[in-house]
């Protein structure tokens, strides 16, 4: 399988979609959904064990050739599907309500995983009380702002004035945590794991708000979706063997992470440990997508409420069940 880095990290998006553009299977795959010796391009991020399925694509997928294109951001992800650079994306959910918000070409057809989120602090702090007055990280802007948000009101903790919220990429919050200028955090894998590895501890599970674990999903266009169903449906049918096959083999899911990236086995455990493979979009998940996307506008994350009916099509995991 073909492996690059995406040119969006270094250049715009308009840039990036008129160098890869030859390298879309939008166009070439034929009506029946086979690849005609195309590729498909699948962008996902470095190093995330969530984000980890479209690796295991290509051993899954009959007669399908895949590329992984290697982004920066869900954000960017998202960017790159909507301007045509690249067929499918599994991403945060997140990025594709601000895509549709924003009236982007973008659409969820399945689940990726749940989970994938910590809230974590040092010895000293071993209870949320403890949290008064120290300082916690925190991505402004993510869900994990929300998450931390409203994890600390359900304890009683005003996040504005009883704790010191620090905003921080999420590639720093450990390297943040282990230098001291922080007491806790929330983030998305693996950093809390590294820290965890260092000596911190979970102290509150992120997964009690209306989101509950809802995280990451798998994206494409409804230019794809109109244009050609049959390779929607394709991708999709390996899509769900993937998250299946992580789901069932947790060994190789770490191992294809540490020989991949050269991760920590350990940190990778731990990491895994707080993630759940899933790919259907049921009743429930429908019902957290809505949550998140009402948080996203009540967090000023989104300017407009989402047309739910234009956030996901069902239709290809309904017809892979």
């Amino acid at each position: 399988m073909k492996i690059r880095t995406s040119a969006l990290a270094l250049t715009s998006v308009a840039a990036a979609a008129i160098l890869l553009a030859g390298c879309s299977a939008s166009s070439p795959a034929d009506a029946s959904g086979e690849s005609s010796g195309q590729t498909i391009t699948i962008g996902t991020l470095r190093a995330q064990p969530h984000l980890f399925s479209p690796y295991f694509y290509e051993q899954l997928g009959d007669d399908l050739d895949f590329e992984i294109v290697l982004f920066d951001s869900s954000s960017d992800i998202k960017n790159a599907i909507v301007s045509g650079s690249i067929d499918f994306g599994v991403t945060g959910a997140a990025a594709v309500i601000t895509g549709v918000a924003e009236e982007q070409d973008v659409r969820i057809v399945a689940a990726a995983a749940d989970g994938g989120t910590r809230i974590v602090a040092n010895e000293s702090i071993t209870s949320p009380d403890d949290l008064v007055g120290a300082k916690v990280g925190y991505p402004m802007g993510a869900t994990q702002e929300i998450l931390l948000k409203r994890t600390l009101e359900a304890e009683g903790i005003d996040p504005a004035t009883d704790v010191e919220l620090v905003n921080l990429p999420f590639s720093d919050m450990a390297t943040a945590y282990a230098s001291g200028q922080i007491d806790a955090f929330i983030s998305a894998e693996i950093g809390p794991s590294i820290a965890i590895e260092g000596g911190a501890h979970e102290l509150l599970s992120a997964y009690d708000t209306a989101i509950g674990r809802t995280n990451i999903v798998l994206a494409t266009s409804a230019s794809l979706i109109e244009s050609n169903p049959e390779l929607v449906q394709s991708v999709v049918d390996t899509h769900v063997a993937a998250v299946e096959h992580m789901a069932e083999d947790t060994d190789a899911w770490a191992s294809g992470l540490v020989e991949e990236f050269a991760l920590d086995r350990a940190i990778v455990d731990t990491a895994i440990e707080n993630i759940w493979p899933t790919w259907e979009l049921d009743a429930d998940y429908l019902d957290t997508l809505r949550a998140m996307s009402e948080e996203m506008l009540e967090f000023d994350q989104i300017s407009t409420a989402v047309d739910q009916s234009l956030l996901t099509d069902t239709s290809f995991v309904d017809a892979a069940e």
